[in-house]
């Protein structure tokens, strides 16, 4: 990512998305909410903004569809609700809660999970309602094949609460061109999304690359079993998915309720705010957040 080719429309677009998510998010905080309310609120709010790719702005499937993928963990309870491949419901992301709220499962994916969507009381809305003109100019552009280096702005939230419990919630189209009902790992538990009380985390990034590193569970296990700082943790399993060639960044907070925006690209969309900490937003490697870093 870098500024020549997001132009001044497409920026301010962009920050503005941010902080009305993290204004969304933090509404929730201030009215003694919970952090899975908080990142559920601040994800839904990205995914009605095209700048992203998520809800209404995600990516062509190699076919000229949408297919969305999105995942919630409780920090506090372990439980968690992710759905793939649906087509239909205007937030995945409450989709994905209502998986967990309202069924055994932890995961629904395709028509079933369509099918399920119908249930719910959702909003559903026709597939062509995602679809942007920007979104259908890079997937005739990517001649509607796969490149797991084209990532567009998968949407993450991470919070802690009053009562200092953890949540995450991550939602995506994945990757323009995808075929064969490809998943990444946005919504699968452990790779993509991942709570405890230890930790949160949201990815973004080469998801198969994410997958394979278990990404989510592994910072939260060298910070729950080994003791190793957040930022550090985080910092050593990107590092390990640079090497296996694969790029990206995490959003995450810890249970002392401090952040950690890491990645190894060249640019991240991230924000932050919480008590006392006004709502800041970032794009570019560059811009110099003392609460993030880039290496």
């Amino acid at each position: 990512m870098t500024r020549a080719n997001l132009d001044a429309a497409a920026d301010a677009a962009t920050r503005a998305g941010l902080r009305a998510a993290l204004d969304a998010g933090a509404a929730v905080l201030a009215g003694s909410g919970s952090a899975l309310d908080a990142v559920a609120a601040a994800v839904a709010t990205l995914e009605d903004a095209p700048s992203f790719n998520a809800g209404r702005g995600a990516v062509f499937t190699a076919d000229g569809t949408v297919e969305l993928d999105a995942a919630i963990m409780d920090g506090a309870s372990s439980r968690a609700g992710a759905v793939a491949r649906v087509t239909r419901t205007r937030h995945p992301v409450a989709l994905a809660r209502a998986v967990m709220e309202r069924t055994p499962h932890v995961m629904l994916a395709g028509v079933g999970a369509d099918a399920f969507a119908l249930t719910t009381g959702l909003e559903q809305v026709a597939n062509d309602w995602f679809m942007t003109d920007e979104r259908r100019r890079q997937w005739h552009e990517a001649g509607a094949t796969f490149d797991r280096a084209m990532k567009y702005g998968t949407v993450g939230a991470v919070a802690r609460d009053r009562e200092g419990r953890l949540a995450a919630a991550t939602s995506t189209g994945g990757v323009t061109g995808k075929k064969w009902g490809r998943i990444g790992d946005s919504p699968v538990i452990g790779a993509g999304t991942f709570a405890d009380d230890h930790v949160a985390v949201s990815a973004t990034g080469s998801g198969e690359d994410f997958l394979r590193a278990v990404a989510g569970h592994e910072i939260g296990a060298r910070v729950r079993l080994g003791g190793e700082p957040l930022g550090a943790a985080a910092r050593t399993v990107l590092t390990a998915i640079r090497a296996a060639g694969g790029a990206g960044g995490v959003i995450a907070i810890g249970r002392d309720g401090l952040p950690v925006l890491t990645f190894t690209t060249s640019g991240m969309y991230r924000g932050l705010v919480g008590d006392g900490v006004p709502a800041d937003v970032a794009i570019f490697a560059d811009e110099g957040r003392a609460w993030s870093t880039t290496f």
